[in-house]
């Protein structure tokens, strides 16, 4: 693990986070309903999660792009699930914005804007051989995706 600035970091963290501050202005109604009832465990793993995701994405030479080769088709794998990730929210937007379209699935994958962003760093973790972005990447799937399950649930 080697130290420094990651570009690629950067670009995942704006993939994540642009759509995120859209969505701060565009919340589904009755939104604070449901988040009233986040499980304070599951909360506090989310928590953790992303704060560990923004920091180690971004100090890590290794995810940056060195050369190509087998271990260039998992990093390109993260940055499609982080395109469908950006489909997603598009469709959230045009959509009548209920809490409904905001659990809904993406090619068969639930909870799509709390999945696929866990599993793209997931991956990015797994390309730069990072064992800390892998471990954070599953605290964090373990908090968020647990949160929106249980809100979807909810809804349903």
């Amino acid at each position: 693990m080697n130290f420094g600035f990651s570009y690629i970091g950067l670009i995942f963290l704006l993939m994540l986070m642009i759509p995120n501050i859209i969505w701060s202005k565009n919340k589904p109604k009755d939104y604070e309903k449901y988040e009233k009832n986040e499980n304070k465990i599951l909360l506090a793993l989310e928590r953790i999660g992303e704060v560990g995701n923004t920091c180690l994405a971004l100090m890590f030479t290794d995810f940056n792009i060195n050369n190509i080769s087998y271990w260039s088709t998992i990093l390109f794998i993260a940055f499609l699930l982080m395109i469908l990730y950006e489909i997603y929210w598009i469709r959230y937007f045009k959509s009548n914005k209920t809490m409904k379209d905001m659990y809904s699935s993406i090619l068969g994958i639930p909870v799509a804007g709390a999945t696929l962003p866990v599993l793209a760093f997931l991956l990015l973790g797994v390309y730069g051989k990072n064992i800390f972005l892998i471990f954070s990447s599953i605290i964090l799937g373990i908090g968020h995706i647990g949160i929106h399950l249980n809100h979807r649930k909810e809804v349903q």
